[in-house]
């Protein structure tokens, strides 16, 4: 059956995470949904995602397969499915694959944006789309510690409890972090990454940011192996999952094309 590649923007504020659940408030519901409509069935078409995301997270590239005998042009897929989705979802295009081709499994690398506002009073026009931070942060302290994490590591001491992952070693290629007038700007790109991953990062940084811990403390963090000894989760509203990368044969030009929605912060 031909394979079809969905690459999906959303606004997680308003959903209960990515993954299907009994009262369907999820973006793979809604996706999902909206698809058996555009294929003229009564049901929905499944789909398979390159990472789940948590309730409140957004996504300016997530990447879906789906197995359809349904012949569209890729822009029919976009136009058409889009006109059956709310203004939080919007698929950003559409894009025949080969059968070897799996969303999850296929992927190199996923990239997060997390977007920090730093400011004395919490900003309203970004409620829900950025965390906020009202303390000073030292943020060269910031980087140096982050810079202890990159490579391969067990992240025991970063993943939620609820976390299914059979290992949680993980390789971080990535983690910047940008000053961008009132944001700061991480820019997280591993592997993969385990639940609650991403937040938990977040805490612990911000804890070094504050004066709280010492640069040291990540190291120390990831040889406890020890959840419970590492910073509370830090709010997902400025968590972006923004670029899933793929083995060139699969020809899957735009799967970093979150860059244009978060342009105004990642782009120099």
């Amino acid at each position: 059956m031909p394979r079809i590649a969905l690459g999906v923007a959303y606004d997680g504020s308003p959903w209960q995470g990515w993954q299907t659940q009994p009262h369907r408030q999820t973006v793979q519901d809604t996706l999902e949904a909206a698809l058996g409509r555009f294929a003229g069935i009564d049901g929905i078409v499944p789909t398979l995602c390159a990472g789940r995301t948590d309730t409140g997270v957004h996504a300016a590239m997530q990447v879906v397969h789906l197995d359809t005998t349904l012949s569209r042009r890729a822009e029919s897929w976009v136009r058409g499915v889009n006109a059956f989705l709310p203004p939080s979802i919007a698929v950003q295009w559409a894009q025949p694959v080969d059968e070897a081709f799996h969303a999850r499994f296929s992927a190199r690398s996923r990239t997060y944006v997390y977007l920090l506002w730093c400011g004395r009073v919490r900003p309203p026009l970004w409620a829900g789309r950025a965390g906020w931070c009202f303390q000073p942060l030292d943020v060269e302290a910031m980087r140096q510690a982050a810079s202890t994490l990159l490579g391969e590591h067990d992240f025991s001491s970063f993943r939620s409890s609820q976390c299914q992952a059979t290992s949680p070693v993980r390789t971080l290629h990535q983690l910047d972090i940008e000053e961008r007038g009132p944001f700061l700007v991480f820019t997280l790109r591993a592997n993969a990454f385990l639940h609650h991953m991403v937040r938990n990062l977040m805490g612990a940084l911000l804890q070094i940011g504050q004066g709280r811990e010492p640069v040291t403390w990540l190291t120390t963090l990831l040889a406890a192996r020890d959840r419970r000894l590492a910073a509370p989760t830090f709010s997902p509203d400025g968590l972006y999952l923004s670029a899933i990368e793929y083995p060139p044969e699969f020809g899957l030009a735009d799967t970093n094309g979150g860059k244009d929605l978060l342009s105004p912060f990642t782009s120099a």
